[in-house]
Order: structure tokens, then sequence, then C-alpha cells
């Protein structure tokens, strides 16, 4: 028997506008979408995919965590060429930059428009 990781599944308030920004941020391609699902895929490749669902109960999580407060269940990490400018455009698609940054250097950990973590890294981090 075999197991491949199919897809990874992102709850949010608002699957549309999630899933636009993920798009967006990584070239991607969208499968389906309504308004209480969306899916994206690599333009290359069917699977892995990005899901998004309806939550209509989200809460982002804390960061850093704290023992009384939501924790981080998960995050994505991207590796882009230069942190920098995939930084400035992140932001300009709706992210905004943590001022905890636990790395020096080469990862920039942010928040997506809903409060989820991300992470993008040069190669090599």
């Amino acid at each position: 028997m075999s197991a491949n990781l199919a897809a990874t599944v992102i709850g949010t308030p608002d699957p549309p506008q999630l899933a636009d920004f993920y798009r967006e941020l990584l070239g991607w391609v969208e499968v389906s979408r309504d308004p209480t699902w969306v899916r994206l895929r690599h333009p290359e490749r069917e699977r892995p995919s990005l899901s998004f669902q309806l939550e209509t109960d989200h809460e982002p999580p804390v960061w850093p965590q704290r023992a009384d407060a939501q924790q981080m269940q998960a995050h994505l990490d991207i590796e882009v060429d230069d942190l920098d400018a995939e930084t400035q455009r992140a932001v300009g698609l709706g992210a905004s930059v943590e001022s905890h940054q636990p790395q020096p250097g080469g990862v920039r950990v942010m928040r997506d428009p809903h409060g989820h973590l991300f992470c993008l890294f040069l190669p090599g981090n």
C-alpha cells in the first residue's frame, strides 16, 4: 500500500476570498469554487492541492503561542527566490508581516488576510 498527501485544507470564514489571495500568491489555478469550498492546484500538477472550507467560527492563532489562546495547528511554508520582493508582494495582496520573527534571515513569518500563519523562505533555510 502507498499513501500520498493529496491536499491541505484551510478553514476560513470566506473561502473564495482567501483562495483568491493564495491563487495570486502561488500562481496556482482554481479547480472548483462555491461559497463554502474552493480548491486550487499547481498549473502543471493535479495534486497536491490547496483547498479552503467554510468555518464560520474560525479564530486565528496567537503568535508566538500562549497556553491560554488559540494555538497554530499547521502552517504553510512557501519557498521564494527573493524574500524581500515576495514579502512586499504578499503584503500587497493583503498579508501582514509578524513582529515576532524567531529565525534571523532567510525566513519571514507572515499572516494571510484571515489570520493564518505562513512562512516565506529562501532555499537552504
